[in-house]
Protein backbone atom coordinates (compact mmCIF):
# COMPACT_ATOMS: atom_id res chain seq x y z
CA UNK A 1 0.00 0.00 0.00
CA UNK A 2 1.07 3.59 -0.93
CA UNK A 3 0.89 6.65 1.28
CA UNK A 4 -1.34 9.63 -0.24
CA UNK A 5 -2.82 12.67 1.02
CA UNK A 6 -5.76 12.47 3.26
CA UNK A 7 -8.11 15.25 3.70
CA UNK A 8 -10.85 15.22 5.55
CA UNK A 9 -13.40 18.68 6.54
CA UNK A 10 -15.35 19.82 9.59
CA UNK A 11 -17.90 22.12 10.31
CA UNK A 12 -17.05 24.43 13.52
CA UNK A 13 -19.31 25.27 16.00
CA UNK A 14 -22.28 23.73 14.88
CA UNK A 15 -25.75 26.32 14.13
CA UNK A 16 -23.40 28.62 14.36
CA UNK A 17 -23.20 28.53 18.74
CA UNK A 18 -19.81 28.33 19.87
CA UNK A 19 -18.40 27.55 23.49
CA UNK A 20 -16.73 30.05 25.39
CA UNK A 21 -13.40 28.69 25.51
CA UNK A 22 -11.19 31.67 25.58
CA UNK A 23 -8.66 31.77 28.55
CA UNK A 24 -9.07 35.13 30.29
CA UNK A 25 -5.62 36.07 28.46
CA UNK A 26 -7.09 35.31 24.86
CA UNK A 27 -10.52 37.16 26.23
CA UNK A 28 -7.90 40.52 26.57
CA UNK A 29 -6.20 39.59 23.27
CA UNK A 30 -10.02 39.91 21.67
CA UNK A 31 -11.07 42.97 23.94
CA UNK A 32 -7.94 45.13 23.22
CA UNK A 33 -5.93 44.04 20.06
CA UNK A 34 -8.96 42.70 18.24
CA UNK A 35 -7.70 38.96 18.08
CA UNK A 36 -9.89 36.38 16.17
CA UNK A 37 -10.20 33.30 17.16
CA UNK A 38 -12.09 30.50 16.13
CA UNK A 39 -13.34 26.82 17.63
CA UNK A 40 -14.96 23.62 17.26
CA UNK A 41 -15.19 19.95 15.90
CA UNK A 42 -11.86 19.35 13.94
CA UNK A 43 -11.58 15.56 13.36
CA UNK A 44 -14.04 12.15 14.80
CA UNK A 45 -13.20 9.11 15.28
CA UNK A 46 -14.88 5.83 14.68
CA UNK A 47 -17.72 7.32 12.13
CA UNK A 48 -17.53 7.31 8.45
CA UNK A 49 -17.63 11.13 7.12
CA UNK A 50 -18.19 12.64 3.84
CA UNK A 51 -15.17 11.38 2.01
CA UNK A 52 -16.18 7.32 2.90
CA UNK A 53 -13.23 7.25 5.32
CA UNK A 54 -13.29 6.19 8.87
CA UNK A 55 -10.68 6.84 11.41
CA UNK A 56 -10.33 4.83 14.53
CA UNK A 57 -9.69 6.18 17.83
CA UNK A 58 -6.58 4.65 18.32
CA UNK A 59 -5.09 5.88 15.46
CA UNK A 60 -6.45 9.67 16.15
CA UNK A 61 -5.28 9.55 20.15
CA UNK A 62 -1.72 8.93 18.96
CA UNK A 63 -1.79 11.66 16.27
CA UNK A 64 -3.49 14.31 18.23
CA UNK A 65 -1.27 13.75 21.50
CA UNK A 66 1.67 14.45 18.93
CA UNK A 67 -0.05 17.85 17.52
CA UNK A 68 -0.59 18.86 20.81
CA UNK A 69 3.38 18.76 21.26
CA UNK A 70 3.60 21.12 18.13
CA UNK A 71 0.57 23.35 19.52
CA UNK A 72 3.01 23.94 22.59
CA UNK A 73 5.85 24.38 20.09
CA UNK A 74 3.81 27.53 18.59
CA UNK A 75 4.36 25.58 15.02
CA UNK A 76 0.63 24.22 14.65
CA UNK A 77 -0.18 26.36 11.80
CA UNK A 78 -2.48 25.59 8.40
CA UNK A 79 -3.24 26.87 4.87
CA UNK A 80 -6.45 28.90 3.77
CA UNK A 81 -7.63 25.69 1.47
CA UNK A 82 -6.15 22.73 0.89
CA UNK A 83 -3.22 22.42 -1.39
CA UNK A 84 -2.54 19.05 -2.75
CA UNK A 85 1.06 18.41 -1.09
CA UNK A 86 2.09 17.44 2.56
CA UNK A 87 4.45 20.18 3.14
CA UNK A 88 2.80 23.60 4.78
CA UNK A 89 3.55 26.38 2.76
CA UNK A 90 4.41 29.00 5.14
CA UNK A 91 3.21 31.84 2.42
CA UNK A 92 -0.46 30.51 2.56
CA UNK A 93 -0.42 30.04 6.62
CA UNK A 94 -3.87 31.66 7.91
CA UNK A 95 -3.91 30.02 11.05
CA UNK A 96 -2.13 28.64 14.38
CA UNK A 97 -3.50 26.22 16.77
CA UNK A 98 -3.67 27.18 20.33
CA UNK A 99 -5.31 24.13 21.58
CA UNK A 100 -7.19 20.78 20.99
CA UNK A 101 -8.88 18.24 22.86
CA UNK A 102 -11.16 15.02 23.11
CA UNK A 103 -14.63 15.78 23.57
CA UNK A 104 -16.21 12.07 23.16
CA UNK A 105 -15.21 10.50 19.68
CA UNK A 106 -14.24 14.47 18.44
CA UNK A 107 -11.39 16.52 18.45
CA UNK A 108 -11.92 20.26 19.18
CA UNK A 109 -9.72 22.34 18.26
CA UNK A 110 -9.67 26.47 19.13
CA UNK A 111 -7.43 28.13 16.97
CA UNK A 112 -6.19 32.12 15.94
CA UNK A 113 -6.33 33.90 12.73
CA UNK A 114 -2.94 35.71 12.08
CA UNK A 115 -2.37 38.98 10.60
CA UNK A 116 -0.39 37.05 7.28
CA UNK A 117 -2.06 38.08 4.08
CA UNK A 118 -4.04 34.67 4.03
CA UNK A 119 -5.19 35.14 7.67
CA UNK A 120 -6.70 38.99 6.49
CA UNK A 121 -8.48 37.16 3.55
CA UNK A 122 -9.96 34.41 6.56
CA UNK A 123 -10.81 37.26 8.76
CA UNK A 124 -12.32 39.38 5.73
CA UNK A 125 -14.82 35.87 5.02
CA UNK A 126 -15.71 35.23 9.07
CA UNK A 127 -16.40 38.95 9.57
CA UNK A 128 -18.62 39.08 5.99
CA UNK A 129 -20.58 36.11 7.25
CA UNK A 130 -18.93 33.50 5.21
CA UNK A 131 -19.10 29.65 7.04
CA UNK A 132 -15.77 28.47 7.53
CA UNK A 133 -15.03 24.56 7.63
CA UNK A 134 -11.88 22.72 8.77
CA UNK A 135 -10.17 20.27 7.52
CA UNK A 136 -7.67 17.61 8.51
CA UNK A 137 -4.40 16.85 6.49
CA UNK A 138 -2.56 13.67 6.77
CA UNK A 139 -0.42 11.15 5.07
CA UNK A 140 -1.18 7.07 5.24
CA UNK A 141 -2.71 4.64 3.40
CA UNK A 142 -6.23 2.78 3.50
CA UNK A 143 -8.07 -0.46 2.93
CA UNK A 144 -11.02 -1.31 1.63
CA UNK A 145 -14.05 -3.10 3.99
CA UNK A 146 -17.96 -3.84 4.16
CA UNK A 147 -18.25 -0.47 1.77
CA UNK A 148 -15.85 1.67 4.09
CA UNK A 149 -12.65 3.03 3.86
CA UNK A 150 -10.21 2.38 7.05
CA UNK A 151 -7.68 5.09 7.73
CA UNK A 152 -4.71 2.28 8.28
CA UNK A 153 -2.34 2.76 11.33
CA UNK A 154 0.61 4.28 9.30
CA UNK A 155 -1.26 7.25 9.50
CA UNK A 156 0.43 10.88 10.02
CA UNK A 157 -1.76 14.04 10.94
CA UNK A 158 0.54 17.22 9.30
CA UNK A 159 -1.98 20.04 10.08
CA UNK A 160 -5.91 21.15 9.86
CA UNK A 161 -6.42 23.77 7.12
CA UNK A 162 -9.56 26.16 6.51
CA UNK A 163 -12.08 25.02 3.65
CA UNK A 164 -15.57 25.94 2.75
CA UNK A 165 -16.93 22.45 2.52
CA UNK A 166 -16.56 20.08 5.31
CA UNK A 167 -17.00 16.32 5.19
CA UNK A 168 -17.13 15.83 9.00
CA UNK A 169 -20.81 16.61 10.17
CA UNK A 170 -20.33 19.48 12.67
CA UNK A 171 -16.88 20.89 11.57
CA UNK A 172 -17.71 24.63 10.76
CA UNK A 173 -15.33 27.34 12.68
CA UNK A 174 -17.39 30.32 14.77
CA UNK A 175 -15.65 33.54 15.96
CA UNK A 176 -15.15 33.80 19.86
CA UNK A 177 -17.00 36.72 19.63
CA UNK A 178 -16.41 40.06 22.21
CA UNK A 179 -20.11 40.07 22.48
CA UNK A 180 -20.05 36.29 24.10
CA UNK A 181 -16.82 37.30 26.40
CA UNK A 182 -18.66 40.42 27.76
CA UNK A 183 -21.99 38.33 28.26
CA UNK A 184 -19.62 35.40 29.91
CA UNK A 185 -18.78 37.84 32.36
CA UNK A 186 -22.04 38.90 33.20
CA UNK A 187 -23.43 35.03 33.52
CA UNK A 188 -20.60 35.06 36.63
CA UNK A 189 -21.65 38.33 38.23
CA UNK A 190 -25.13 37.39 38.26
CA UNK A 191 -24.34 33.71 39.51
CA UNK A 192 -21.62 35.57 42.35
CA UNK A 193 -24.73 37.99 43.28
CA UNK A 194 -27.47 34.81 43.50
CA UNK A 195 -24.92 32.57 45.58
CA UNK A 196 -24.37 35.99 48.30
CA UNK A 197 -28.01 36.25 48.54
CA UNK A 198 -28.61 32.33 49.02
CA UNK A 199 -26.22 33.03 52.29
Amino acid sequence: MSKKVLREYFELCPNGVCEDLLTEQEKRMVKEDGALFLSGIVQAADRQNGNGRVYSKIILEREVEKYRKVIQEGRAVGELDHPDDSVVNLRNVSHKFTDCWWDGNDVKGKLQVLGTPAGQTLRALVEGGVKIGISSRGMGSVTESHGKTLVEDDFQLICFDIVQEPSTSGAFLFQEEKKNIREGKYKKINSLIRDILKD
